[in-house]
């Protein structure tokens, strides 16, 4: 398992009953897309990959949205704007029908 290295305090927030800060909601995507990684090898879902698109479009949103905030906090020139665009373009790209 993955250890928080740095003893910055960071913002903790509830989600579903269940109190997580930035970096665990992190392992929980890193975790996630691993299952994706694994499950993708031999699908199986009724659901299809059409459920499978339109759930990594939101997250892809959402992810955006996080890295967002972060840069909103941090002063300096930054490659993020780019990369933010870069996913919500992809989430666009994967949300269309």
């Amino acid at each position: 398992m993955d250890e928080r290295t740095d003893s910055a305090p960071s913002t903790i927030w509830k989600t579903r009953g269940a109190s997580v800060n930035e970096y665990e909601a992190s392992l929980v995507i890193k975790s996630g897309a691993e299952l994706l990684v694994s499950a993708s090898s031999d699908p199986r879902s009724d659901q299809g990959y059409a459920g499978v698109k339109a759930n990594l479009s939101k997250a892809l949103e959402l992810m955006a949205e996080a890295l967002a905030n972060f840069e909103a906090g941090v002063s300096g020139p930054s490659r993020s704007t780019g990369w933010i665009q870069d996913l919500r373009r992809v989430a666009d790209d994967l949300g269309e029908k």
